[in-house]
């Protein structure tokens, strides 16, 4: 595999890896721009834009963008997250071109017909509408409000029915203006590509991008607190947060690792304890996710509302443990399966293009695997527990609870005592 870089005149950048044993290419364009650069009353705005993409140009309307492309057997799809958005197909090696002109005509020649804009409000509102009925998905917008109160970054990304219906043209393309630049955006191909042909296409469609970087968004204040709300449902569902790490620090594999321990999988402590030994829930699982400036630690758990003291007391007592006791067992496994994972992603052509705008959006370069590696072999069992104390002395803890009301107050003031005991 080779990975080649070439920076256009414009600022936009092209990656692109030839996997030569594949037939089928994978090929995007990645803005660095989410919902976290919403202005206040554009909330749910980045989310709409991508979806109204794919709604008509100057040349296609939304049909024939959809036809275009499963004509050839490919695919089309996008994703808008809280940094980021992202616009992607998978085609046949012949069909590169044909691809590539469907993604620079969706960005560069949108319509937003009114009637369209009208429509997809409407599917984006019953969208919302989903995310309400769906507890499990609902707990981690309220637990990313709590960490974040009153800030783009914290907000749902779907906005609001009352916001989304609020947009027009006016609004698509000013949000579009501002944030899609040149300087911020990637276009990036893996599989059966070839660099060159990528460059041209890149340089010819997408020129009108070219200017100044976007605006830099606010930094994130991590506040926390309590967000309980009491629902007619089977199961408690409870988030827990705590401040993590920005994807460039240098601790942040570290974190990973005792991450992973914690609540990656079914060998972790948390999955153990509460799961197996104890019987107290079907799921709980640990993550991170980390952001440009800030990070999130965050715990999810659903269980019957007379196990929530014990589940939680367990947690947090996990938690706490891991940071003085994790193993060097432990420490190993889990470095093994985060280097499977980079691997497993070499095998695919679209998770490769997507790990490669990853590092392109926040690293600036494709990351080298050996390079990965290296960081994540030099993760020792002191600097993952060392990685997790400083994760609860940061003091600030945010938790969401969706199900019935009997003992979710008790739940949080356990949840608190987590930092409390570090302070």
């Amino acid at each position: 595999m080779s990975v080649a870089v070439t920076k256009l005149k414009s600022g936009l950048t092209v990656v692109t890896d030839d996997m030569p044993h594949l037939q089928t290419a994978s090929l995007g364009v990645w803005i660095g721009a989410g919902s976290r650069n919403e202005l206040p009353q554009e909330h749910g705005i980045a989310h709409m834009l991508e979806h109204m993409a794919f709604k008509g140009t100057r040349r296609r309307t939304a049909r024939q963008i959809a036809e275009e492309i499963e004509a050839v057997g490919g695919d089309l799809n996008a994703a808008t997250s809280v940094e980021s958005t992202g616009y992607f197909a998978r085609v046949l090696k012949a069909d590169v071109p044909l691809a590539l002109d469907v993604l620079s005509d969706i960005l560069t020649e949108p319509t937003f017909v009114p009637e369209e804009v009208a429509r997809e409000q409407g599917v984006i509102v019953q969208e919302i509408g989903a995310v309400g009925d769906t507890p499990d998905d609902l707990v981690f917008e309220r637990l990313q409000e709590t960490a974040f109160p009153d800030q783009p970054i914290g907000r749902a990304i779907l906005g609001t029915p009352e916001t989304v219906r609020s947009f027009d043209d006016v609004a698509l393309r000013g949000y579009l203006s501002r944030n899609y630049r040149a300087p911020d955006m990637v276009v990036v191909g893996a599989g059966a590509v070839t660099h060159e042909q990528i460059v041209a296409e890149a340089e010819q469609r997408l020129g009108s991008f070219a200017g100044p970087g976007k605006p830099k968004p606010d930094a994130a204040k991590f506040g926390g607190g309590t967000r309980l709300e009491a629902r007619d449902l089977e199961q408690v569902h409870i988030a827990v947060a705590l401040e993590g790490l920005p994807a460039r620090d240098p601790e942040i594999h570290a974190l990973q690792v005792f991450t992973g321990a914690l609540g990656g999988g079914m060998s972790s402590r948390l999955f153990q304890q509460v799961r197996e030994q104890r019987g107290l829930c079907y799921t709980i699982q640990a993550f991170h996710m980390p952001y440009a400036d800030t990070g999130l630690f965050a715990l999810y758990a659903g269980t019957d509302a007379a196990d929530v003291p014990e589940l939680m007391r367990v947690s947090v007592a996990e938690i706490a443990d891991a940071t003085e006791t994790l193993t060097e067992a432990e420490v190993a496994r889990v470095k093994a399966q985060m280097k499977a994972g980079l691997l497993m992603a070499l095998e695919s052509s679209e998770a490769r293009a997507s790990q490669l705008a990853r590092q392109m959006l926040i690293h600036g370069r494709p990351i080298p695997l050996d390079e990965i590696i290296a960081k994540v072999d030099a993760v020792t069992v002191e600097r993952a527990r060392a990685a997790g104390r400083a994760l609860i002395g940061r003091g600030r803890i945010a938790m969401s609870a969706l199900g019935p009301g009997r003992g979710l107050e008790n739940a949080a003031t356990i949840a608190e005592s987590l930092v409390q005991r570090a302070a």
